[in-house]
């Protein structure tokens, strides 16, 4: 049977009429009882709630592993966001694929994309191993490459990006989700829809059955904060994730939830800033002859898919010089863009993927996924766009390019 407290009942979906950007910032003042009307939700920093009778019943809560008020908001504030019928969150976005990658069975099958997150691959590469579970990897921009591997039997999860990282391909949800449920019923369709946040992309009302996110990303916005979060559009899903998450006790720490509810409140103003600088930093790498991975180029290929999917392009792209060596002179001389993993937060960031964030993908599988070792990835920031490209020009010159302006 499983477990559940009324701490973690079903928290639905409210059609309010507001915009997303409205929604963000403002919390429904039911997600907690709090006597003080206190304008900010408090954080309940205890891992144990007192009862009223010697059987423990009468609580809402009884023990933080299981619910905690600070959660019960954050939790309540997301599935409002993701449109979802229940939203968790748990210690890292690693956690919540974890705690999904949970409900496969030894002998069944996954279906993933050849262009996804180093730790992500690293995850799948584990339960191939030693939890017996198969793993298929396709290029999932071809839905048809998707469906060639599907079991009406065995498979059990279809894992997408979409963008993917760090190719930044788009995969079709809407097309893909359509045809896993219409050829395996028991499948579910998981998308990781961190690159895009809710505010650009639900992937939910795309006919994904979960969504997750590294909190750590846009939805915290600052880098202070390692959280996971998990929207699922059904609640006999959302009862299989919840026992495994009570049983494991990967539930978010009340401070931490604060945090998350925190920054997210400022994810449409941050995202609108990001991505606008992105679009023009994706224009100047592209006049300067170099090969871009973004979507809010019209010369990409996958352009008007991912308009039909997403109300943007998102903040972060790619880009190839052909020698790696260039590349490396590149990221080194650049001032304002810290050489980081990870991507979302206020300041920008630069990396080589094959060196830093996919370096635990084996040399020859990143080879035979066409991934090249001369990428390099770009997290835009909200800094001053002019600063940006002027401290990318002076990278891009230091390196040996010439520069058109």
């Amino acid at each position: 049977m499983i477990d559940t407290t009324p701490a973690t009942s079903s928290l639905t979906k409210r059609a309010t009429g507001y915009h997303l950007a409205t929604e963000l910032v403002h919390i429904d003042s039911d997600a907690v009882k709090d006597n003080y009307n206190a304008s900010s939700v408090p954080i309940y920093q205890t891992a144990t709630f007192k009862q009223d009778s010697a059987d423990g019943s009468g609580g809402e809560y009884d023990y933080s592993r299981s619910g905690n008020p600070t959660r019960t908001a954050v939790e309540a504030h997301m599935a409002k966001i993701m449109k979802a019928e229940r939203a968790f969150v748990v210690s890292t976005g690693m956690t919540a694929l974890d705690v999904i990658l949970r409900l496969v069975k030894t002998g069944q099958e996954i279906v993933a994309g050849d262009d996804i997150y180093g730790g992500t691959n690293r995850l799948l590469t584990y339960v191939s191993q030693y939890n017996g579970v198969k793993v298929h990897n396709v290029d999932t921009t071809d839905p048809k490459r998707v469906e060639e591997r599907l079991d009406p039997i065995k498979t059990r999860l279809v894992l997408l990006e979409s963008p993917t990282n760090p190719l930044i391909k788009i995969a079709d949800i809407r097309t893909i989700a359509a045809r896993v449920h219409e050829l395996c019923p028991s499948a579910l369709v998981v998308v990781d829809n961190t690159m895009m946040s809710p505010y650009l992309q639900n992937t939910l009302q795309l006919g994904a059955d979960i969504e997750y996110h590294s909190g750590t990303k846009y939805l915290s916005g600052h880098h202070d904060l390692m959280a996971g979060v998990i929207g699922c559009s059904s609640q006999s899903v959302a009862e299989s994730l919840y026992f495994v998450i009570n049983a494991s006790g990967s539930g978010l720490g009340p401070f931490d939830c604060w945090l998350l509810l925190r920054g997210v409140k400022t994810l449409g103003i941050r995202m609108e800033k990001q991505q606008s600088n992105a679009i023009e930093i994706a224009d100047f790498l592209e006049a300067q002859g170099l090969k871009v991975h973004y979507p809010g180029l019209k010369s990409n290929a996958q352009y008007e898919l991912h308009k039909s999917l997403a109300s943007g392009p998102g903040a972060v792209l790619s880009f190839e010089t052909g020698d790696v060596g260039l590349s490396e002179r590149i990221v080194e001389s650049a001032r304002l863009w810290g050489i980081s993993v990870s991507f979302g937060c206020v300041n920008s960031l630069i990396s080589m993927p094959c060196k830093m964030s996919h370096a635990s993908i084996p040399a020859e599988i990143r080879k035979q996924r066409h991934l090249p070792e001369d990428l390099i990835r770009l997290c835009v920031g909200i800094e001053h766009v002019e600063d940006l490209i002027n401290d990318l020009s002076s990278a891009l010159q230091a390196a040996g390019l010439k520069v058109k302006r």
